[in-house]
Formats: structure tokens, C-alpha cells, sequence
């Protein structure tokens, strides 16, 4: 079986990610990174989890912005 120990995505739920971003870096740079509405009016976490989980482009873009911003962390 394949191990996960490398995958910053490993066991972390999409909320858990969207959550972190807004806490850490707020809406106004999200909507700055990644140009959609959900981020853009009236943001929130409800609304935007609707959103990207059923936007694969999208949900794809907030994943690469957490995994850069935690790699960035980490260094």
C-alpha cells in the first residue's frame, strides 16, 4: 500500500483547508489569488465549500494555494 506521508493534502478535509486560509490570510487575499465570486461577494465558508466542491478547477486552484502557503510555512 502507498503511503500518504509526503501528500500535504493527506487527512485534511476541504473545510479544514478553507478554514485555515480565511483564519491565516483572510478573503480579501483569497479573492486576490484565486478570481472567483464566492470569495469575492459576500464570502463564506458554507457558500464557498457549495462552490468548490462542486468546481474541480477551482477546489484544484485552493489546494495549490495551501500547499504553497504551507510550504512557505515550513521553510
Amino acid at each position: 500500500m502507498e503511503t500518504q506521508k509526503n501528500n500535504p493534502l493527506h487527512g485534511v478535509t476541504l473545510e479544514q483547508i478553507l478554514t485555515y486560509l480565511v483564519d491565516n490570510h483572510g478573503w480579501p487575499y483569497m479573492a486576490s489569488q484565486i478570481s472567483i465570486n464566492c470569495f469575492k461577494n459576500d464570502p463564506s465558508i458554507k457558500s464557498s465549500l457549495a462552490f468548490l466542491r462542486k468546481t474541480p478547477w477551482a477546489r484544484e486552484k485552493v489546494e495549490n494555494l495551501y500547499v504553497w502557503l504551507c510550504s512557505i510555512k515550513n521553510k
